[in-house]
């Protein structure tokens, strides 16, 4: 069974920067390709970015091209660098999981995830 953690969210001035991960325990995570997500409050949850399995491949909603970088080690935790932080990127963040996914549909309830990390951008 999959369990997989955030971390790395907190307070950040706009124009910083904050990098998220993504731990995966109980399965080796090369095999999931991941989603994050965020939801702010009062908003509809939204993708951010997505990696597939084993790497790939990786996606961005055009909210956050060019500032945001999804990446995966070798071992079990994906990254979200987020640079040039905006308020507007102010959520809770949550990775989400699927086997063998490839970032071509979305992932939903019957997915693997995890319990989410506060970013804050505010002055």
């Amino acid at each position: 069974q999959l369990q997989l953690v955030e971390s790395g969210g907190g307070l950040v001035q706009p124009g910083g920067s904050l990098r998220l991960s993504c731990v995966g325990s109980g399965s080796a995570l090369n095999y999931y390709g991941i989603g994050w997500f965020r939801q702010a409050p009062g908003k509809e949850r939204e993708g951010v970015s997505c990696i597939s399995s084993f790497g790939g491949a990786t996606n961005y909603a055009d909210s956050v091209k060019g500032r945001f970088t999804i990446s995966r080690d070798n071992a079990n935790t994906v990254y979200l660098q987020m640079n040039s932080l905006k308020p507007e990127d102010t959520g809770v963040y949550y990775c989400a999981a699927r086997a063998y996914y490839y970032c071509s549909g979305s992932l939903g309830p019957n997915d693997y995830w995890g319990q989410g990390t506060q970013v804050t951008v505010s002055s």
